[in-house]
């Protein structure tokens, strides 16, 4: 069961499409895996939608004053408007995406199937996909560890997003399962590690900071290759 989940401030912000286009992605790949969440996200459009259209109705009127038209005839004009816009894309159905990686298949998030990445590029157990999104300092990758592989303890110089696809990790704070939201900044530090191998989508805003043993010589250059 997912026990990990995008605070009420990014939810709230998804639905208002005020996030970055990272976060909103990692969100939105979470509540396509959450059925708690895709309730709250329901809700929220809800109520951003009937506060839309009050206050429309309330514009309308005040500029129509001087006119007879009934809100009922407003209402109607108005789904007259919509059912004529021809803008609007088609709806259409997304082909399942796979990838495969070191003999691991996996298939991807609906919202990643139009979004190219990199080729993975493979160090010890740890394999990295960069995904193709212009987001300033934000970097999106696919995170790939292999059975028995782990990230040496660290903390963030920024902030980290893990949003575990496939398999299992777990840290020194909880075990994770498939749709589990995990957000981590400078006032945590970890280990992850997997027994049977994992896929993650991976958000972060600037460099790692390894703690110990000989990766902390990868520090200097961390700006480099986060």
């Amino acid at each position: 069961m997912i026990k990990h989940h995008p605070s009420e401030t990014l939810i709230t912000e998804y639905c208002s499409a005020s996030l970055s286009a990272s976060l909103s992605l990692a969100v939105s790949i979470h509540v396509d895996m959450c059925p708690v969440c895709q309730a709250k996200v329901a809700k929220i459009e809800a109520s951003n939608a009937n506060e839309l259209f009050s206050e429309q109705s309330t514009q309308f009127e005040k500029s129509h004053t001087e006119q007879s038209e009934s809100f009922e005839e407003f209402e109607l004009n108005l789904l007259d408007m919509i059912t004529s816009d021809n803008s609007i894309d088609e709806v259409y159905e997304v082909a399942p995406v796979s990838i495969k990686v070191n003999e691991h298949k996996y298939q991807l998030p609906r919202a990643l199937t139009r979004i190219s990445h990199s080729k993975f590029t493979q160090v010890g157990k740890l394999a990295r996909s960069r995904v193709a999104l212009d987001d300033g300092a934000l970097r999106s990758s696919l995170l790939h560890i292999d059975a028995g592989g782990e990230i040496p303890e660290h903390t963030h110089t920024g902030f980290e997003v893990t949003l575990l696809l496939d398999g299992e990790f777990s840290d020194e704070e909880d075990s994770y399962v498939p749709g589990d939201f995990i957000w981590q900044d400078g006032s945590h530090q970890h280990t992850p590690l997997t027994k049977d191998g994992c896929l993650c989508f991976t958000v972060v805003s600037s460099a790692l900071h390894f703690n110990k043993g000989f990766s902390k010589l990868l520090n200097p250059i961390g700006n480099l290759i986060y």
